[in-house]
């Protein structure tokens, strides 16, 4: 079974930081693009940055200059520096991965999947 778990969000002061890890785990053959969202109170999910195999990265506009995503292949796992937090990036912050997942009979499924959110508070 593939499982995607998210750590390291919580309670933050305006302008401090936080790094998110996202950890895919499991049967996997291959991961393709890595993602990051987040859904605040009452507004929809939107996509915060982006990974994708060769390593290219995108981070949409609201984190631009601030927040910045990584990998390590060998751990799966995918990160994301919040820098200078501010009340605004108040949100559940999910993992998003596209990958291939290996069936019990030795073949390829590949999967997008998310994992279960962490909480990342931004207040004084």
């Amino acid at each position: 079974q593939v499982q995607i778990v998210e750590s390291g969000g919580g309670l933050v002061q305006p302008g401090g930081s936080l790094r998110l890890s996202c950890v895919a785990s499991g049967a996997i053959s291959a991961i393709y693009g890595q993602y990051w969202y987040r859904q605040a109170p009452g507004k929809q999910r939107e996509l915060v940055a982006s990974i994708n195999p060769d390593g290219r990265t995108n981070i949409q506009e609201p984190g631009r200059g601030r927040f910045t995503i990584s990998r390590d292949n060998d751990k799966k796992t995918v990160y994301l520096q919040m820098n200078r937090l501010k009340p605004e990036d108040t949100a559940v912050y999910y993992c998003h991965v596209d990958l291939m997942r290996i069936l019990d009979n030795g073949g390829g499924q590949r999967k997008e999947l998310w994992g279960q959110g962490t909480q990342v508070t931004v207040s004084t």
